[in-house]
């Protein structure tokens, strides 16, 4: 059982170490250190179907809405939830032990290998039309829903997180401020917004993927496979870096440390209290609808830079569509999923109803994507996010990131009340990591 269940982890490595906007090009999925896994069949289902469909995409109803009217014999019911690590996804891993789980849902690329290690999910690699997605993806990505596994897939791309930072063009501009390219600038802003009556930012203690694509920025690495064993180091120099660049700001107060995505979090955002938000393209949506006032008063520049004159960017979620271990129709799914994530139909609505940047090669020549957005001043802001895809870090994801950012959240918490500090959070998700690794009879190297 040892040797069985960490051969599955360890083809993982492959596609964990592509970055998540999977702009690098990532090969076709040789090596990992296990060999492939022969595709599922996939039989379409006799008569009417009708499919659950679990995601946080916001108006992904309307979405639907256009396939349901075109296929009346495979008819989709969309539940929209809270994003995934608000719980989400411990009420996916809860399903599929009591067998109900969903037939399709959402879930980012980092946490793709944990459902992997657990056997939930389908893999849709015989169905009609998965193959031949394939053109409409990176390599990279494409690696990251295969696993490196030749004749297997077990999600489709849907969206990805190339991160940049918004900001308050016009509060800027009224304090004699340019956006701040490298974050020795940031920091001195904060002080100079905090002089103002503001925040520079808000630091959110359950945010620990933002805080991932942070330390990818500046070159750290919480895991590595060798082929027959994980590294887990979450307290690496350059995470170092960024906890303690971070905990000196919470130490002298200068960012909000609200729970992100509530009612109080937007509002300090509507208000003009917080200014900066460094976060993924699919936060020009959150913005748009979490503080309307604000409308017309944005921009968009490029993260902050640890070192002047450098381009280097992170990725922030991102995600996949699954069909669920137990669905009774994963073809039908697969049909689905392949229209909502390839087709110019689809891919237009969801840009229009949620500003979702798609991960397909097809959604990135519409010409919504070309177009300057009121609410960020009429920038053309997806040009800056298309730069930033092209200059994502490397990062490798571990097989179970869902309980790392549920243990570091718990520390970063502490620390954003004034008990405990970052760094020492980071070291206690590392000693359960581990744990947690050791659990599942994957095998950890030191």
């Amino acid at each position: 059982m040892k040797t069985t269940k960490f051969l599955s982890v360890a083809a993982l490595a492959v596609a964990a170490t592509v970055a998540l906007a999977g702009c690098s090009a990532g090969g076709s999925g040789s090596g990992g250190g296990s060999s492939d896994t022969a595709a599922a069949s996939c039989k379409p289902s006799s008569g009417k179907v009708t499919l659950d469909f679990t995601t946080w995409v916001p108006n992904m109803d309307k979405v639907v809405a256009i396939w349901n009217k075109a296929n009346p014999d495979i008819q989709v019911k969309t539940s929209i939830v809270a994003n995934g690590n608000s719980g989400t996804y411990q009420n996916f891993f809860n399903q599929l032990k009591a067998k109900q789980a969903p037939d399709i849902g959402q879930v980012e690329y980092d946490t793709l290998p944990a459902f992997r290690v657990q056997g939930g999910l389908e893999d849709i690699g015989a169905c009609s039309g998965i193959s031949a997605a394939k053109k409409d993806f990176s390599d990279g990505l494409w690696n990251q829903v295969t696993f490196g596994e030749s004749k297997s897939v077990y999600a489709v791309p849907q969206d990805s997180g190339p991160m940049a930072l918004y900001y308050r063009k016009d509060l800027f501009e009224k304090a004699g401020l340019d956006a701040p390219k490298t974050w020795e600038e940031y920091a001195e802003d904060a002080v100079k917004i905090k002089a103002l009556g503001g925040n520079i930012t808000n630091f959110a203690k359950g945010d620990v993927n933002q805080f991932a694509g942070l330390v990818s920025q500046a070159g750290g690495q919480w895991f590595a496979n060798s082929g027959d064993s994980w590294k887990v180091d979450l307290t690496d120099a350059k995470s170092k870096k960024v906890a303690d660049y971070w905990q000196d700001l919470i130490d002298k107060k200068l960012v909000n440390t609200l729970p992100s995505f509530t009612d109080q979090w937007n509002a300090a955002y509507d208000s003009g209290q917080d200014w900066t938000w460094v976060s993924a393209v699919w936060g020009a949506n959150t913005i748009s609808s979490g503080a309307p006032s604000t409308s017309g008063k944005w921009a968009v520049a490029p993260m902050p830079q640890w070192s002047e004159g450098e381009s280097k960017s992170a990725a922030w979620g991102g995600s996949s569509n699954v069909v669920f271990a137990g669905s009774e129709h994963p073809a039908e799914a697969s049909k689905f999923l392949v229209w909502l994530n390839t087709s110019t139909e689809a891919l237009s609505a969801l840009n229009k109803e949620a500003n979702l940047y798609p991960a397909s090669s097809t959604g990135a020549e519409l010409p919504a994507l070309t177009e300057g957005l009121p609410v960020y001043g009429n920038q053309k802001i997806y040009e800056e996010f298309a730069t930033a895809a092209k200059d994502i870090q490397p990062f490798t994801w571990g097989p179970t990131m869902t309980q790392t950012y549920s243990d570091v959240s718990d520390g970063f918490g502490s620390a954003a009340s004034g008990d405990g500090t970052l760094l020492e959070a980071l070291e206690s998700g590392q000693s359960k990591t581990v744990a947690a690794l050791k659990a599942q009879s994957i095998p950890v190297k030191g």
